[in-house]
């Protein structure tokens, strides 16, 4: 289906844990997803811990060329975690030939239907050619705002943090992948040019890494909050082409009529069922956002999340939140 690999650097600590957290899924379909490990760099702990493990294969980034950043204070940590990904993915798609890899890093802990999860989502790669990647990660996905281990979205956000991508994607970004930041490089339109992603509601990954490049950005208020699926989902018994691209237009905008408008000033909701509200700009967004708790950022234009300006979560009796841009409800034609 897909080679795994796990992207790692210097802490064998995490890599560790990560790798034993695969495995324990991964032993029953290990020839239909084959694990890597990639390491950027020589730390020995790391590279030993790799190769203590003998259901995987090693590869070592070994980059001696001097980071050269744009700006001044930029940290030479993103610019060689580009540079890896783009030596790490060329080697897993030209070398070794795989049709898609699922890329991970090293501070990483996975669902019980991960490697079921993404056989599935490799079905939908291969039939829409609007989807760029799948993702098993969903930026809201805290405890307090998922219920619904079924439920799958599309959206125009990449989310990252355990994503499947194909040779023909590849063969698209390799040439002209960045510098540093790749991340949000892909997030940019000129890059992703309109594609979607398809996202859970429920995480398949648990980024566990405190300790990082980032330094603990958004760790204890986003990332440690995060629902780790636990539940076995049937994914090969479901059918999922309700996310293609023409159908998901008329099942998201039925979601969308269905759910009771409401003023964002409302505190509690006194509907039954799922709500929507309206904002008006980015920093209204920002605002309806930090009231319940939600990611505020966006990207090129685009928040965390959204489907043509809609970011959607559960809030109180599980209903749903559609926070609906200026033109959504017109692009839905609603």
């Amino acid at each position: 289906v897909a080679a795994v690999v796990v992207m790692a650097c210097n802490r064998a600590d995490y890599l560790d844990r990560t790798i034993k957290s695969i495995l324990k899924y991964q032993r029953p379909v290990a020839s239909r997803f084959p694990l890597f490990v990639s390491q950027d760099g020589s730390d020995h702990r790391v590279k030993s811990k790799a190769l203590s493990y003998g259901q995987l294969t090693y590869l070592q980034h070994l980059d001696f060329e001097p980071v050269r950043t744009e700006r001044p204070q930029e940290l030479v940590a993103y610019y060689k975690i580009a540079r890896h990904y783009k030596w790490a993915l060329d080697q897993l798609f030209y070398k070794y030939k795989f049709s898609r890899v699922i890329i991970l890093e090293d501070d990483m802990e996975i669902a019980p239907d991960f490697f079921d999860y993404f056989e599935a989502g490799a079905r939908i790669l291969e039939r829409d050619k609007t989807i760029m990647a799948i993702s098993s990660w969903n930026d809201n996905g805290q405890r307090q705002f998922v219920h619904d281990p079924y439920v799958l979205y599309r959206s125009d956000f990449f989310p990252g943090l355990g994503w499947m991508l194909s040779n023909s994607t590849w063969n698209e970004l390799s040439p002209k992948w960045p510098k540093a930041y790749w991340d949000d490089w892909l997030r940019m339109e000129e890059n992703h040019r309109g594609r979607q992603f398809i996202r859970p509601e429920v995480c398949r990954t648990y980024n566990f890494g405190e300790q990082g490049s980032s330094m603990g950005q958004f760790f204890k208020q986003y990332l440690e909050p995060i629902k780790l699926n636990d539940v076995e989902v049937d994914w090969k018994s479901m059918d999922l082409s309700y996310l293609e691209q023409g159908m998901y237009r008329k099942h998201f905008s039925e979601l969308l009529k269905n759910a009771t408008p409401v003023d964002a000033t409302g505190g509690s909701y006194d509907v039954a069922g799922d709500i929507r509200i309206s904002y008006r700009d980015h920093p209204d967004f920002e605002r309806i956002a930090r009231r319940f708790g939600i990611f505020e950022e966006w990207k090129d234009g685009i928040p965390r999340t959204a489907y043509n300006g809609v970011v959607v979560f559960r809030h109180e009796s599980r209903r749903r939140v559609f926070l609906v841009g200026p033109h959504s409800l017109q692009h839905f034609g609603i």
